[in-house]
């Protein structure tokens, strides 16, 4: 099965796609129901938690679990391949625990103003590319829980300026997918605009 990804999303593997839990899924339109689903669930168990901390590697890694648990047996485990973003598959650990420590000093230090620390917790995130595929979809999520952890509003991702789909092909993606990039360059102006477009 060859999936139709969005722009700037991950390549899955053949290893990687032999990894898919239901054997009925032959279209991508079907995959995206799944996941569609699979992360209202995660969704709603992340938000029923109370003392949740987002800045935790083991709740990180659960939470991509339950986004993905019932459509990929790699849900919430890091990649173990390349990819054509992201760091060195041995280094992900190690970049994730000091983007952790990096957030804490920040939000400690109040080196940033809140929203700054968050989308740079994003964007460092998305950069690690910390799994196989869904790194964005995670990133959002996490991200959202970090500001309400905080008790900060949440971003709306582009969703006030539109009414596309950021997980697929539309002009809101491009938006983000551009600020992205430009965070890649230590800009993070867009991005803190995007955020809250």
């Amino acid at each position: 099965m060859k999936f139709n990804l969005p722009t700037g999303a991950t390549s899955l593997d053949p290893n990687e796609i032999k990894d898919l839990i239901p054997t009925y899924i032959n279209k991508q339109d079907e995959l995206n129901q799944l996941e569609s689903s699979n992360i209202l669930e995660a969704v709603q168990w992340a938000y029923s938690k109370r003392s949740i901390n987002p800045l935790d590697y083991s709740f990180i890694l659960e939470l991509h679990k339950r986004m993905f648990k019932d459509v990929w047996k790699w849900a919430g485990k890091p990649r173990t391949t390349e990819k054509n973003i992201g760091v060195h598959w041995q280094q992900i650990s190690s970049q994730v625990f000091q983007l952790i420590k990096n957030i804490e000093y920040w939000i400690d230090n109040e080196v940033y103003n809140f929203d700054e620390v968050a989308v740079r917790f994003h964007h460092g995130l998305v950069k690690i590319h910390i799994f196989p595929n869904g790194n964005g979809r995670h990133a959002r999520l996490i991200t959202n829980l970090l500001l309400r952890f905080n008790d900060k509003d949440e971003f709306s991702w582009g969703r006030n300026s539109s009414s596309d789909s950021i997980d697929f092909d539309s002009t809101i993606r491009k938006k983000y997918i551009s600020s992205l990039k430009n965070a890649d360059n230590n800009n993070f102006k867009d991005l803190l605009s995007f955020v809250r477009s």
